[in-house]
């Protein structure tokens, strides 16, 4: 990738530099460029999900036509995966031509979709110069952010920049239709797994209200938005969006237009884990000894993780995860307990205590929810661990109470 990034960033520089030998994207007029935002549908990779968009810039009297996006990374980066871990990802501009960039996007079954924008010639060669600009191999690496600084933002921020700031002021003043939670959940939906995964380790941040404009960070959204926006001009008000053109139909399952309410599913989930726990208690305690380590360990896995995302990481959109009230390391002190149980001994102190803790720690996250000022929507992580979490103290309890009966 970065190899690309040079000779592109090359080409059109000197494009620019031989502009009386050759006309093109690089020293067109601004009154000969044309401007579009491209519109890529969700891809079938958990990576391409959210969709993809970039700036075209096209020089009408040469047919020159390139494509600017935002959205690139490097797999052989040095220190790429720890990086990654830690919440410092670094992407890179990139550029290409406008046939080369759809080609692939329509080869992959992705919707492609064409807004021609509405651009004084001054704010079309102010971006243009503004792209180039962020092409240069010094400028065209930035720190990428999943909500906040991605290669939507970045594409948003650039035709933002070109219109003096009406597009953040318009966008500003709408609310937002769903928040990061809400459309992470409704784009990641088709990989299960791993929406439950992104679902329980997102903290507060991500169930904040969203107005449009921070709603952009999507590539679908900004399309959706800019097609409202409307600019001054000599004849006054209108459209920011000329035209629009769908370049090719989406070949690929759709997204829902809503996310999946996670609070049956997962409340089931937990009862039915709940039940097995205490009949396996009553007739089958090796099962029970089984059941219960796996739901302590996954349980203490996940607190752990949910501990390093918020302190040792930048993952600010995980940070304050009130889940770490239902899952946390402690449950690793209740496995001996859990092992006793195969042998019908009764749960040690300590693990009274955990128990205790535990419990309290539950009805706390519980009672988080009645405060006005709560925001995080953990509610079916909360259905899914408070009958389990029951269950386990009823069933540790009890082998006290048989030993004691005794």
């Amino acid at each position: 990738m970065p190899g690309r990034l040079w000779l592109i960033c090359l080409a059109l520089l000197l494009a620019f530099a031989l502009r009386p030998a050759h006309a093109g994207v690089a020293n067109a007029p601004g009154a000969n460029l044309e401007v579009s935002l491209v519109t890529y549908g969700p891809g079938e990779t958990y990576w391409e999900r959210f969709g993809h968009d970039a700036i075209e810039v096209r020089d009408t009297v040469s047919g020159e036509a390139f494509n600017f996006n935002y959205g690139v990374f490097d797999f052989d980066e040095r220190g790429f995966l720890l990086n990654f871990a830690r919440g410092r990802m670094h992407y890179l501009m990139d550029a290409g031509p406008t046939t080369l960039d759809e080609n692939w996007y329509i080869q992959a079954g992705r919707s492609v979709t064409r807004q021609r924008l509405d651009l004084a010639p001054e704010q079309a060669a102010a971006l243009r110069d503004f792209l180039l600009w962020n092409l240069r191999p010094e400028n065209a690496r930035y720190d990428y952010d999943y909500y906040v600084d991605n290669c939507t933002t970045r594409v948003r921020d650039a035709l933002d920049r070109a219109l003096g700031g009406v597009l953040k002021a318009q966008l500003t003043a709408r609310p937002g239709g769903m928040t990061y939670r809400q459309q992470t959940n409704r784009l990641m939906s088709a990989q299960p797994w791993l929406m439950l995964l992104l679902d329980l380790g997102l903290g507060p941040y991500a169930d904040q209200p969203l107005n449009a404009w921070q709603e952009s960070f999507l590539p679908a959204v900004l399309s959706r938005e800019l097609a409202t926006a409307q600019v001054d001009g000599p004849q006054g008000m209108h459209p920011l969006v000329a035209d629009a053109d769908l370049v090719s139909p989406n070949r690929l399952e759709t997204p829902p237009t809503t996310p999946p309410d996670l609070r049956l599913p997962l409340a089931l989930a937990g009862l039915g884990l709940a039940v097995l726990l205490v009949l396996a208690r009553r007739f089958w305690p090796t099962g029970f000894t089984l059941l219960g380590t796996l739901y302590l360990v996954l349980a203490a896995v996940a607190g752990t993780g949910l501990l390093v995302l918020w302190s040792l990481t930048t993952h600010h959109a995980a940070w304050a995860n009130a889940n770490l009230l239902p899952f946390n390391p402690l449950a690793l002190a209740l496995l001996p307990s859990t092992w006793r149980a195969r042998r019908g001994l009764p749960a040690s102190r300590l693990a009274d205590i955990v128990l205790l803790i535990q419990l309290v720690a539950l009805l706390a996250a519980v009672l988080l929810h009645l405060l006005p000022d709560t925001v995080q929507q953990n509610q079916p992580w909360l259905l899914f661990a408070m009958p389990v979490w029951l269950a386990m103290a009823m069933a540790l309890r009890s082998n006290r109470a048989d030993t004691t009966k005794g």
